[in-house]
């Protein structure tokens, strides 16, 4: 049996994790010894590395929940996965276009900047941002 620190030390965890990831039902409540003290069966071991291998692709522990009660329940998870994994690539997709439009944006304020300077204009607070056009996507 394994308290919570130890189980923690195992995985990489903080104990605190530990009992986060019970409290939201992604592994099993634990035995209580009388005095209150969580134990843990080494069966918690490879649950706790696939969600901390899980939060490194950036699922939430939502859909990481959604995961394991797929195999607990005895179907398959992949599709699952392969679906939540084009979507968190689709919304990077969007932000790095998002980026890349604030990018463009700065740059051309950036540009207004240097020229606003060269003519000696003047402005009510500041004649970069007044004069930024931002892009919309």
């Amino acid at each position: 049996m394994l308290t919570v620190g130890r189980i923690a030390a195992q995985t990489g965890l903080s104990p605190k994790a530990v009992r986060l990831y019970e409290a939201n039902g992604l592994i099993d409540p634990p035995e209580r010894t009388p005095a209150g003290y969580r134990t843990y069966t080494d069966d918690a071991i490879p649950v706790l590395g696939f969600i901390r291998q899980a939060q490194a692709l950036g699922l939430s522990l939502k859909e990481i929940k959604d995961i394991l009660d797929l195999q607990r329940r005895g179907e398959q998870p992949c599709g699952l996965v392969t679906d939540l994994l084009d979507q968190h690539l689709a919304d990077i997709d969007r932000r790095i276009a998002d980026l890349q439009a604030l990018r463009s944006t700065l740059q051309r304020a950036r540009a207004q900047a240097d020229q606003a300077a060269g003519r000696g204009d003047t402005a009510l607070v500041c004649r970069i941002i007044e004069s930024a056009t931002p892009t919309t996507n």
